[in-house]
């Protein structure tokens, strides 16, 4: 009975308690303020113009100047406590989160006890020249602990001795011109060839197909200096100690070469150490072109076949194989000893949560891990994710959230293969083809001082036009521009020469994941060089103990504001990404690229007519199906300006639409024997 009436009183309660919510809200709402309140445009553009105006060219150097003072290669304690002081960092600037997330991954390092060297013996098998044990070390940073002599990490071990033969820059043509045109068979010799024109571990992969039992590989001076430049630290040029460090592995987009496919945790089944994928089985050294120099200045055999044979060295680039005339008994001596071991890596994972779609996520990340220094590849661009993510901090601290919810993502590892980054998109991939809307990398944000160079997904074109519209110039000369015009008078587009270039995403770098295995559509922005003056590869210091903040500070970029500019340019377009009510993608421009691609092939495919005939190769349909697509382009974005954007399900529809437009373009098998391109 008690119980009741309890339940009574409870129901007979409820309608008051009701009508005094409804008095009180009532009150409240006629009682209120009447004053205008901005409207979503307004406040819309008033957070991306803080935002940008937030971001300091100061703070950028001074994290520039932080992140450089040590060596800090993967898999070594100063790398971790790097990763720490970013995570922390982030944390003070307001992200929701920030959290350390480890994998077990196969690196690869240099024998402290046993050094690596190439050496020339004589018939006794005396070694009567030795190449160089360590880089000399750059003004300041005599007494710095940790820093590993130059090698090519994943080299397999050994002391092979053999007839040296110079291949040029080691390619597939380089090969069919030694051996089908002058007779010249690499099996059993050791090759040398200079950087530049192909991927390192490709070079190796050809050594191999040819035979040869190592390779030795050094930075040409006409490949690696610029004309009129002195060596660093007179200039920015490549002193002749300096060697080019590197990965020599042939992933193909697998990642960790033991758990290909799989993230790199406990759990996961491992191949053994020495069944890694990609992982060569001959030995690999680089050295400086001093020391390339002296073995190249003895060769004899035949003369370079023409010019293009030739680099800067004061030699006759003989082919070899063997030395000549009083040195012909001599041989070449590798001594690698390098190690591959099991090594935890961190990447920094930070988030700060949409307020509207928090299940769809824009990424901007990059890699922190370096060869030393990392003055420029990688720290130029993680001093600029660091702005960015205190400039977005400071807007959430103060009420702002985006639409979206942002990834910011420090990975460990891309050295030695783009792990840190492949391993989290392994271990997050279902989750990530169906929330992803756009990754955006950033590595380094210079490799040049000219112009704006950018690689992206053609759904981002229309966005990086008008977004480098509203972003002023750095360049000298083009005081009061737009960061636009001076792109585009630099580096005009061939076919389309009214619009800059933009050049499709390849590999070499941590968006390799997303875009090629995942589609996810990507982007990377970052300053270059003339390409159409400077002809060497990359810039000259590169995977040098060279790279340090001195560099950057008194020559790529004293003032910093290009590196701001980056900033900006990265922030506004994970802002656009992120907070946009529309996805600011456009696939009409992808239908356009699509045709372009397709001309191209046909062409090249032109010049093979009787191969064409026999395997009745038609381009019909691929002609058709790019028609068709760009059709249903236009239609999509006739359909998309008629939505009602008052409507969240009708938005959300057409945003998802845009979302798996790269995405519909992958194939889940992959290429014929590269599985993890899609």
């Amino acid at each position: 009975m008690a119980r009741s009436k309890a339940t009574l009183c409870t129901w007979l309660g409820c309608p008051g308690l009701l009508g005094c919510f409804l008095l009180g809200f009532l009150a409240g709402w006629f009682t209120k303020p009447t004053e205008p309140t901005p409207n979503s445009s307004d406040v819309y553009q008033n957070v991306r113009q803080k935002l940008v105006a937030e971001m300091k060219a100061e703070n950028i150097k001074q994290f520039l100047r932080s992140f450089t003072k040590l060596p800090h290669l993967a898999g070594t304690e100063q790398n971790l406590l790097l990763a720490k002081q970013i995570q922390d960092q982030w944390k003070e600037f307001g992200l929701d989160s920030a959290e350390l997330v480890h994998y077990d991954v196969l690196l690869s390092y240099p024998n402290e006890k046993q050094p690596n060297y190439i050496s020339v013996i004589d018939d006794q098998g005396n070694e009567i020249f030795n190449t160089s044990l360590f880089e000399p070390r750059p003004q300041g940073y005599e007494n710095v602990t940790d820093i590993l002599p130059p090698y090519n990490a994943f080299s397999a071990q050994g002391m092979p001795e053999a007839d040296l033969v110079y291949v040029n820059y080691g390619r597939t043509e380089d090969y069919f011109k030694l051996e089908r045109e002058m007779g010249i068979n690499c099996t059993g010799k050791i090759v040398v060839a200079r950087y530049g024109k192909i991927f390192r571990g490709n070079k190796v992969k050809n050594a191999i197909l040819a035979g040869a039992q190592g390779i030795i590989l050094y930075s040409d001076p006409a490949d690696y200096c610029a004309p009129g430049v002195d060596a660093y630290p007179d200039g920015w040029n490549l002193p002749g100690g300096g060697a080019q460090r590197g990965n020599v592995l042939n992933l193909n987009g697998a990642g960790d070469p033991l758990t290909p496919g799989y993230p790199a945790k406990e759990y996961t089944f491992r191949y053994k150490v020495n069944e890694g994928v990609g992982i060569p089985k001959i030995p690999v050294h680089p050295i400086g072109y001093h020391d390339a120099e002296v073995l190249l200045r003895s060769m004899g055999g035949p003369a370079a076949p023409d010019s293009s044979w030739k680099g800067s060295l004061n030699v006759s680039y003989n082919i070899g194989p063997g030395f000549a005339d009083s040195s012909s008994t001599r041989k070449v001596r590798m001594h690698v000893h390098t190690n591959n071991k099991i090594t935890r890596i961190y990447n920094v994972i930070g988030i700060l949560r949409g307020a509207v779609e928090p299940d769809r996520y824009i990424i901007l990340g990059g890699h922190r891990d370096s060869w030393v220094f990392g003055g420029i590849d990688p720290t130029t661009g993680a001093a600029v994710l660091q702005e960015v993510v205190r400039s977005f901090g400071k807007m959430k601290m103060e009420g702002w959230r985006p639409r979206r919810t942002i990834i910011f993502a420090s990975w460990d590892a891309e050295e030695f293969g783009l792990l840190g980054s492949t391993e989290w998109a392994e271990e997050n991939a279902r989750v990530l083809q169906e929330r992803a809307v756009a990754y955006i990398n950033t590595d380094s944000s210079i490799e040049g001082n000219y112009t704006l160079r950018v690689d992206c997904t053609p759904l981002l074109y229309q966005l990086v036009y008008n977004l480098t519209k509203e972003i002023l110039s750095p360049d000298e000369g083009y005081e009061n521009k737009s960061l636009y015009e001076s792109w585009l008078e630099k580096d005009p587009a061939t076919e389309k020469n009214s619009y800059p270039r933009i050049n499709k995403l390849g590999s070499g770098s941590d968006f390799e994941a997303y875009f090629q295995r995942l589609g996810i559509a990507s982007g990377r922005v970052r300053y270059t060089k003339n390409r159409k003056v400077d002809k060497f590869s990359n810039y000259p210091v590169y995977h040098t103990v060279y790279e340090t903040f001195e560099l950057v500070e008194k020559f790529y970029d004293p003032t910093f504001k290009k590196q701001l500019t980056i900033a900006q340019l990265r922030g506004k377009l994970v802002y656009e990404l992120a907070d946009s009510q529309v996805i600011p993608f456009d696939c009409r421009d992808y239908g356009e690229a699509l045709k372009g691609y397709s001309n191209r092939i046909y062409k090249l495919a032109k010049k093979h007519e009787e191969q064409l005939k026999t395997y009745k190769v038609l381009f019909d349909p691929l002609f058709s199906a790019v028609v068709n697509f760009s059709k249903a382009a236009a239609e999509f974005h006739r359909r998309l300006e008629q939505v009602d954007k008052k409507d969240p399900v009708a938005v959300r529809i057409m945003n998802d639409q845009l979302m798996f437009i790269e995405r519909a373009f992958i194939d889940p098998l992959g290429l014929p024997g590269r599985k993890f391109y899609r």
